[in-house]
Order: C-alpha cells, then sequence, then structure tokens
C-alpha cells in the first residue's frame, strides 16, 4: 500500500494500534519524512541512571498522544517514525558503564595502585568506544539527511547528539544550536570523560559551522563553565531560569523573552533538548533533576515562536528522559514534547 493509500484509509481518531510505528501511525521509516534516530546510551552519567531505556519508553507513550494538534493538524500526514532500536548499542552502553563506574569510584574514593592502572585502562575504553557512537550517529544522521528527511534524535543521555552535529556541520556552512537544558554542559572531558553528558556543548564549539549556542532555563554551572561561557565573547549565550522569573516579576512578558532569544540566534537552528530544562515536576526521573525550569507550555511556546520567526529548524534532538521504575510519566512528558519538536521541524 502506497503512502498516499494509507493517508486516506487511517483514522487518525482511532486508538493507536500497538503494532504500528510512532504514535500508531502506519508509516515506514522509507515512507516518513519525519525519521528519528534513537540512540539508548548512557555511559558516562553520574547521578541517576535510565536514560538509554528513554527511546523505548517514549515509543511506548507515544500510543497514547492524540494526533490532533490545532498548530500541525496535518502532521501526522507527513508521516513520523523511528529507526529500530539498536540493541547492540544498548548493550554495549551498560557493559560501557560499568566500566565507567570504575573510573567515578577512583575519582571519589581512591583506591591502590592496581585499582588505579583497571581505572586508567577502563577510562580508555570508555573514550575509544563513545567515540565509535559518535561516528555511528553521524553516519546514520548523515545517511538520512541526504535521503531527504527530517531528522530528530532521541537519546540516551545528553552526549549522544554529538555525532549529529557533525552530520549537519557537513552539510551546512553556519547553524546555530537553541540548547535547551538545566546546565551548561561546557566541561572539558568531565570526570576524564571526552564525551560526557555535560560536556556536549564545550564539544559542539569546536565545530566551526555552530556559530551560536543559545541556552536557556540554565540553574546548574561550575566555575569552569563559566570561564567557557565568557571565553566564547558572545559565541554562547545564557539565559538563567532564575533571569526568566526575575524579568517576568517585573513585568516583562514571556513573549518578549522568546523573542529575545530567537534574535540571538542565525538563520539555521538546531533545536538540543534536554528535558531537565523542564520543571522537575514533568520529569523527576531524569538523570540530573534541578528545581526551578520550563513549564510544558512555555517551552513549546518557545519552540512554535521559533517556528514562526522565519528561521529554518534543521534538526532537534530529545535527550535524558529516564523512565521511573513504577509509571510512564516523564516518558508520556517526551512523547508530547516530541510531537511538538516534530511539528516545528515539518512547520517550513
Amino acid at each position: 500500500m502506497s503512502k498516499a493509500s494509507k493517508i486516506k484509509s487511517f483514522d487518525p481518531s482511532s486508538p493507536g494500534d500497538a503494532n504500528a510505528q510512532m504514535y500508531g501511525l502506519p508509516f515506514t521509516c522509507e515512507e516518513a519524512d519525519i525519521v528519528l534516530v534513537p540512540v539508548p546510551w548512557e555511559v558516562t552519567t553520574s547521578y541517576g541512571g535510565g536514560t538509554s531505556r528513554g527511546p523505548e519508553a517514549i515509543f511506548n507513550a507515544s500510543f497514547q498522544v492524540d494526533l490532533f494538534h490545532p498548530e500541525f493538524p496535518a502532521l501526522w500526514k507527513r508521516g513520523i517514525a523511528m529507526d529500530e532500536i539498536p540493541k547492540a548499542l544498548l548493550q554495549q552502553s551498560k557493559a560501557l558503564k560499568k566500566e565507567a563506574h570504575k573510573v567515578i569510584t577512583m575519582l571519589t574514593e581512591g583506591g591502590s595502585k592496581k585499582e588505579f592502572a583497571q581505572a586508567k585502562k577502563a577510562l580508555d575504553l570508555v573514550n575509544e568506544e563513545c567515540a565509535v557512537m559518535n561516528e555511528w550517529v553521524e553516519e546514520r544522521t548523515g545517511e538520512l539527511l541526504d535521503g531527504g528527511k527530517l531528522v530528530g534524535l532521541i537519546g540516551g543521555d545528553h552526549s549522544t547528539p554529538l555525532g549529529f552535529y557533525r552530520a549537519l556541520a557537513k552539510r551546512h556552512k553556519q547553524f546555530g544550536v537553541l540548547h535547551i537544558d538545566a546546565h551548561m554542559d561546557l566541561r572539558n572531558a568531565y570526570e576524564g570523560f571526552t564525551f560526557s553528558h555535560a560536556s556536549i556543548m564545550y564539544n559542539a564549539l569546536e565545530l566551526k559551522p555552530i556559530t551560536t549556542v543559545v541556552q536557556v532555563g540554565i540553574r546548574d554551572f561550575c566555575a569552569e563553565e563559566n570561564d567557557v561561557f565568557l571565553a566564547s565573547k558572545g559565541r554562547v549565550k545564557v539565559v538563567r531560569s532564575a533571569d526568566i522569573r526575575r524579568q517576568q516579576f517585573e513585568g516583562i512578558t514571556w513573549r518578549e523573552q522568546c523573542d529575545a532569544i530567537i534574535a540571538g540566534l542565525p538563520e539555521k537552528v538546531h533545536i538540543s533538548f534536554d528535558i531537565d530544562g523542564l520543571d522537575p515536576t514533568l520529569c523527576p526521573h531524569t538523570g540530573t533533576p534541578v528545581p526551578g525550569g520550563l513549564a510544558f507550555e512555555e517551552a513549546t511556546y518557545l519552540l512554535s515562536r521559533l517556528a514562526a520567526s522565519g528561521k529554518k529548524i534543521i534538526g532537534f534532538d530529545l535527550v535524558e528522559v529516564s523512565p521511573g521504575a513504577h509509571g510512564d510519566w516523564d516518558a508520556n512528558v517526551g512523547a508530547r514534547l516530541l510531537w511538538h519538536l516534530c511539528g516545528v521541524l515539518a512547520a517550513k
């Protein structure tokens, strides 16, 4: 059956077919305009865990999302599909996380010379295999981009989209990153891990086509990260959660704030959305929750405002969604945020 025939026969108001693709849609990755790349990886997480199960949890929760969206009423017709979750990558993540734990334990608790040597060997292995993961992400996202697809990435921890940024950097002379997060992620090789989740934006800045990183919702960072921010000479712009609230208390509207954020971005924009950029009541099981943050409607308003601004959204990543042991609240929020991200990606 052709894509056109599937659109004609599909009832978007019916319950989602559990055997169907993302959101209960009938389209394959070949047919879908929007293809989502799952990267079930959380090797360097240093606090809470579970983000490697984020892609599967979001996929399962997506069947509860109503397909009619007033802003994007025909979005489902474009087709949204998720690549098959790479089980080998998930197993590798589990194995390497044990190796990373040796490194973290040595840093926090110390140990014998033998244990130090073991930790050094583990660190080298983690860095090497994280580099391999980045290469795989770059290859897969690049293949989809060259095939004319609109591409989104679903993590995993926040280290996972670096390969995607590299793929975009090879295909766009200049672009910016709208980075929604509780953290700056500007640490250089945090805990010795070159590709740490806490180093994603530090590593992104090594890509010359990324001219600007605008960080929104920030509320937790260290002196090292502040130094990187200051040394960037305007390449990194920071909008702290506390400053957002202070300005609102003093009468500045969220619309005015959003317009100022968007004005700091170049013509082409990639969206990097760490779920902990939201208020932690919306993502209580994410790895490093921090008090404060954006309400759901604040986040989606900013995304819609960006899409309506005339700037071109060239991709997105949604990371750090971690399903809890009981219930699927985090995944539910993640699936609904993902639908909105797909909507703004396909808006133009």
